[in-house]
């Protein structure tokens, strides 16, 4: 598989460094390639999506990823893409983050057994061995300041103000370079096209170190930026950030995110994301074209990158949710299911398990007042569970309660409510 070109065709190169070389390179051996994550949170979002999968192209046409977590880095705090100064965690977060992300890239990349497994790296393995002389000695003469000044992740801060401690984050990225080309063999390093510099800067140090090597053969590529036709930012909604965590992003709000991508938009994502052949996303593009209402792309996205993520049971759950509010059918769900598609709406806790149904309204402030309440059930504009109901007298039952635990109650077309129940 000629992946160069694969990621060409997919428009997911931004730049990279000796594009012939490193087409030779390729095609002659397997190559070790890695990308860096650093542990700024305990979960990655879906803007570290692509270099994860870029990863996997790789692994997927033969060659051989290292996920690199930044436990050493991530102390320190990355400039890049910045304006102003990360907060700094301590060294517990920091672990503690660097464990979640690895489990978390485990499940994308194959770290099972193979001639071309993946291998996740933590770099606080050899930064924290370090004594500040060894870096300022051995590491430090080769970065001339004009030359770090010159970079843009440190360029663009200068007038705002970097620390000291960021400004030498493009040193240490660089002896991750190193330390992978003298351990794993490693010559091609990839990331965000925000890691331009630090990529650069890192093959700038394997030239200057690498002893008795005529040529360093070490090459550097970058992904484009992730844009969007509304010129919103990708991957934030109303609620924040789509995480990869499904304790913080539930399968059913990733699910959805990517089916509502604007058609714009559908076709970039599925080459950037998918692992789709060229010739089905053409056959995608054309169904976007003619029957844009029918968002077959949007839903063949959201399938691919649901499953991928998470699981397929996952996937089948997050359609039955999007089937169940679709249709009204409410009751076909399960309790956590229930939790999942109702997370982010307006919620109350009974204490009475069987309370009055107009009582209930006004408790839970779906109606303003009784009499509004009784308007709106006599109006038919009342459905438990997606049935309508117009009993003046209704007091909810068992079979009003799914699992014993929750009531959805719908006003009108579009307002619905959550009700929990204590006993």
């Amino acid at each position: 598989m000629d992946v160069l070109k694969d990621l060409r065709d997919r428009g997911l190169v931004n730049q990279m460094t000796d594009e012939e070389g490193l087409q030779k390179h390729l095609s002659e051996k397997q190559v070790t390639l890695y990308c860096g994550f650093d542990p700024t949170a305990d979960s990655l979002h879906i803007g570290h999506l692509l270099p994860v999968l870029m990863l996997k192209r790789f692994q997927q046409a033969g060659h051989r990823p290292i996920a690199l977590v930044g436990g050493g880095t991530g102390m320190i705090g990355d400039p890049s893409g910045r304006s102003t100064e990360r907060q700094l965690n301590s060294a517990d977060v920091v672990k503690q983050y660097s464990e979640r992300i690895k489990e978390q890239l485990a499940k994308i990349l194959n770290f099972d057994e193979g001639e071309n497994a993946a291998v996740a790296r933590n770099n606080y393995e050899w930064l924290s061995e370090m004594s500040i002389i060894d870096l300022l000695r051995d590491t430090g003469k080769h970065f001339g300041i004009n030359y770090m000044l010159a970079k843009d992740s440190v360029e663009s801060r200068i007038e705002n103000g970097i620390s000291f401690t960021e400004f030498s984050y493009m040193i240490l990225q660089s002896l991750d370079f190193q330390k992978l080309y003298e351990k794993e063999n490693c010559t091609l390093q990839i990331g965000g096209s925000d890691q331009w510099g630090n990529i650069t800067a890192g093959l700038e140090l394997l030239r200057r170190t690498a002893a008795g090597e005529k040529e360093v053969e070490a090459y550097g590529l970058t992904v484009p930026l992730i844009t969007k036709a509304d010129g919103s930012k990708f991957g934030k909604t109303a609620g924040g950030a789509i995480w990869l965590d499904p304790e913080k992003t539930t399968p059913y709000e990733f699910y959805q995110f990517w089916i509502n991508v604007d058609d714009r938009d559908v076709v970039k994502f599925l080459k950037y994301f998918t692992f789709l052949s060229m010739e089905e996303i053409a056959e995608l593009e054309k169904e976007v074209e003619t029957q844009p209402e029918k968002r077959v792309a949007q839903r063949r996205l959201a399938e691919e990158m649901t499953k991928l993520v998470h699981d397929e049971e996952a996937l089948k759950q997050a359609e039955r949710i999007t089937e169940a509010l679709f249709s009204g059918d409410i009751k076909s769900l399960s309790g956590s299911e229930i939790e999942q598609g109702f997370k982010d709406v307006p919620a109350y806790t009974s204490e009475d398990n069987e309370p009055q149904l107009l009582q209930l309204l006004v408790d839970a402030g779906i109606s303003s007042s009784k009499r509004q309440a009784r308007e709106d059930i006599g109006n038919g504009a009342i459905y438990i569970n997606g049935e309508r109901n117009q009993d003046m007298k209704h007091t909810i039952a068992e079979s009003d309660r799914i699992e014993d635990r929750f009531t959805i109650i719908r006003r009108g077309k579009k307002k619905y409510f959550l009700i929990r129940y204590e006993g």
